[in-house]
């Protein structure tokens, strides 16, 4: 009997069904009636021949001779025309059947155009911007022969001691859809077969962001009603974008590594959700799973193809093992070729079994990738992405005449404006804080110092410089250091700071136990203070900083994340006023380490503390420290001032078929034009499982001149209040929702609605 599942109210078949009603494309069955049992299997071996950034400790070996014998179904590590022309060509002209290759890379934030890191693009709440970044991303590296991208990371997190928290969208999963969406449709375009579009992976599936105590590659256990409505509604939103592949997660689920896990990869990813792309593994991900405890390297390679992965990265098992689970009976041929089908689609789609070198066009690089046009967006998208966490009396913007006193590790330093996971970048390109300052206010005086190392531990410094030297620590003492910037700030009419994280202090393998500013810094930006002058710190940061002690102090703050190749410039757009700062955060800033998890869907439980933060006995709280987040997720300030007028709806009564619509009037009451994030949240007061306080269900951005009114309306229908209740069957209950429409998560609900039958 076939399965069937119930989602949205709509019956659909399974995986095997759907695969069946599937045209068969005849370029396609005609490759797989002529290949062997060895080339199906040598189509789902993925390698790197190393020379450039790798994500792992392995590299593969002797890669042309193994791509000569059909052995190798992708490569990535691989780049410009001329190079893939020669990969491609030892695969078309050497091999028996003559298949070409997927050309692979991690394009995470642009290509060599670097954007902001995610985290930081989210942060602008701009889905047309977001959208056109990684068109950027796809123009660029096609250009430069690569034509299947290992993005986007849409794992929710929620646990800002996880690196790779820079990497993704954030801690919601209603505005990590939105951004997951947009970025496959940027990536890849409406026409796979164009040259500048490229195939998206979705990753890393799942659940990756809530790996235990924050550490990276660490177990994952989850129920499923939580990975159903907190976790997994952004990768399903990818796959409803059509993206084209997915990349298992390093974690385990259920038990069961995510790699070998035949309810993630079939049940759940291709039959409930319908996904008929392809599945790869992570970075030896299949062959991690022996040190899970899953066998040795054959029976981990037969978990994984059985559970209905397709493509094994790096590790191997696959090529060296799959034919001998063949023959003893633990993996089946048919099960192999459905594997091999869905990547010769792949390669059908992008156009390479008509034209092998389709990406190979010599004359794309120089047009198309670090353009005038391209490094032009990336300024426009770091400074949309900036966030003002704090303004001080009227210090910023600043005059651009001022006496400025630039100071800090982050002030003149190339090696850390790109951010994390940019390996096609180069840090040279990148426009640093000191060069933008000058060139946005060349009247300016500015005068500079270090002041500080970003830390001064050299063994910690040791483990942040793998990839090269983001930690530099002075032959100086730090007492001179400090020292200088305080003689750099004596004639200065104000001191721009400018501190946090080095590049590779957040990404991937670097959890942090401590999110606070480094000593070094911290020291330095108490000198500073002191000297009684305006302070204005400008944070770059891939992640969450603890900075309480920051806040208190008389300074303005103004996170700008890791900015990406245009840094300097953009911040000083924003530092001069040029643009107006309108970024608002998408994970939640705590007061201390011990509040994480924190974040704003957080349900109410039977014995809740009060909203004024006042202490009670047998209440939940803590005794050392509020509930409350010291910055809200949606939360950002401005240059000018945003007023909220009166929240109206068209109807208190909503129908499970009809719609309503909220409407607010905001106005910009202050002295600069500006741009304010309007967020609708609800909250469900009883249904059949425990609701979060609240919900994001829609937001809009939009543009005010001082002085200017305009309304925004929500419509809002039953489907967007849906959840997926104890049966995992996504359904909307009637009874009384509450809603506000507000600048951040961190308001009381201002009016009702019901849903009814």
């Amino acid at each position: 009997m076939r399965r069937i599942y119930l989602i949205l109210g709509l019956t659909i078949c399974t995986a095997a069904s759907v695969l069946q009603a599937q045209a068969q494309i005849p370029e396609v069955e005609e490759l797989l009636s002529k290949m062997t049992l060895e080339e199906k299997i040598g189509q789902l071996n993925l390698v790197t021949p190393g020379g450039g950034v790798a994500t792992g400790s392995v590299v593969s070996e002797d890669v042309e001779a193994k791509i000569k014998e059909g052995n190798v179904g992708g490569i990535f590590g691989v780049s410009s025309p001329e190079k893939v022309r020669q990969a491609q060509k030892l695969a078309v002209e050497n091999s028996r059947l003559g298949i070409p290759l997927l050309i692979g890379s991690d394009v995470i934030h642009g290509y060599k155009t670097t954007f902001p890191i995610p985290l930081g693009l989210s942060s602008s709440w701009d889905m047309d911007l977001i959208k056109e970044t990684a068109q950027i991303a796809a123009k660029e590296a096609t250009a430069d022969g690569i034509n299947w991208n290992f993005s986007p990371m849409v794992d929710i997190a929620r646990d800002p001691r996880w690196g790779r928290i820079a990497e993704g969208a954030g801690e919601d999963p209603y505005l990590g859809s939105q951004v997951a969406r947009a970025m496959v449709e940027g990536y890849q375009g409406e026409d796979f077969s164009a040259p500048n579009t490229m195939l998206a992976t979705v990753k890393h599936l799942a659940l990756y962001g809530a790996v235990e105590a924050g550490r990276d590659y660490n177990s994952v256990d989850m129920s499923k009603i939580k990975m159903f409505n907190e976790y997994l509604p952004p990768y399903k939103a990818a796959v409803d974008a059509g993206v084209a592949s997915a990349m298992t997660s390093f974690n385990d689920i259920h038990g069961v590594p995510a790699s070998g896990n035949k309810w993630l990869i079939t049940d759940l990813l291709r039959e409930r959700w319908g996904f008929d792309g392809f599945v790869v593994s992570d970075y030896t991900s299949v062959n991690e799973m022996i040190a899970h405890g899953m066998g040795d390297l054959q029976d981990v390679s037969a978990l994984a193809i059985n559970a209905g992965l397709d493509m094994d990265m790096v590790g191997e098992g696959f090529l060296t093992t799959l034919k001998k689970s063949v023959e003893e009976g633990k993996v089946s041929e048919e099960q192999i070729t459905k594997a091999v089908r869905r990547i010769l689609e792949a390669k059908h789609k992008l156009g390479l079994l008509d034209n092998p070198y389709l990406y190979s066009d010599e004359s794309r690089p120089e047009k198309d990738i670090l353009t005038e046009e391209n490094r032009s967006i990336a300024r426009k998208a770091a400074r949309r992405s900036f966030v003002l966490l704090k303004k001080h009396k009227n210090t910023l913007p600043l005059s651009k005449d001022a006496k400025i006193a630039l100071v800090g590790p982050m002030a003149n330093n190339k090696n850390n404006m790109l951010g994390t996971w940019a390996p096609t970048g180069n840090p040279e390109l990148s426009v640093p804080i000191l060069e933008g300052l000058r060139n946005v206010a060349p009247q300016a005086e500015i005068t500079y110092a270090k002041g500080a190392n970003i830390s001064n531990d050299s063994v910690f410094a040791d483990k942040v410089n793998v990839f090269g030297p983001r930690i530099e620590i002075s032959e100086k003492s730090p007492e001179a250091m400090i020292e200088e910037a305080l003689e750099v700030s004596r004639g200065a009419d104000v001191i721009v700071a400018a501190v946090g994280e080095a590049t590779e202090m957040s990404g991937e393998a670097a959890s942090r136990t401590s999110l606070s500013i480094p000593e070094s810094q911290k020291k330095l930006i108490r000198a500073l203070v002191k000297t009684g002058k305006p302070v204005v710190l400008v944070l770059m940061s891939g992640r969450p900083l603890v900075i309480e002690e920051e806040m208190q102090m008389p300074v303005s703050i103004l996170q700008v994340w890791h900015p990406g190749v245009e840094a300097g410039n953009a911040i000083a757009d924003v530092i001069f006023g040029d643009y107006n700062p309108s970024g608002k955060l998408t994970a939640t800033w705590p007061r201390n380490v011990g509040q994480i998890p924190i974040y704003y869907r957080m349900k109410t439980t039977g014995r809740p503390a009060p909203e004024s933060g006042e202490f009670q006995k047998f209440k939940s709280n803590y005794l050392d420290s509020p509930n409350s987040p010291l910055l809200p997720f949606g939360y950002g300030l401005s240059y000018t001032n945003f007023e909220y007028g009166e929240t109206k709806i068209s109807d208190n009564k909503l129908s499970k078929g009809g719609t309503i619509t909220i409407t607010t009037t905001v106005t910009n009451t202050g002295a600069y034009d500006g741009a304010e994030v309007v967020q609708l949240y609800t909250h469900d007061k009883v249904r059949s499982i425990t609701p979060p306080k609240k919900e994001l269900k829609a937001f809009k951005k939009i543009l005010l001149e001082k002085g200017e009114s305009k309304k925004v309306s929500f419509e809002i229908s039953a489907e967007d209040l849906k959840f997926y209740n104890a049966n995992l069957e996504f359904v909307v209950e009637p009874g009384e929702f509450e809603f506000f429409v507000a600048g951040s998560s961190d308001h009381q609900f201002t009016g009702t609605f019901t849903v009814v039958e």
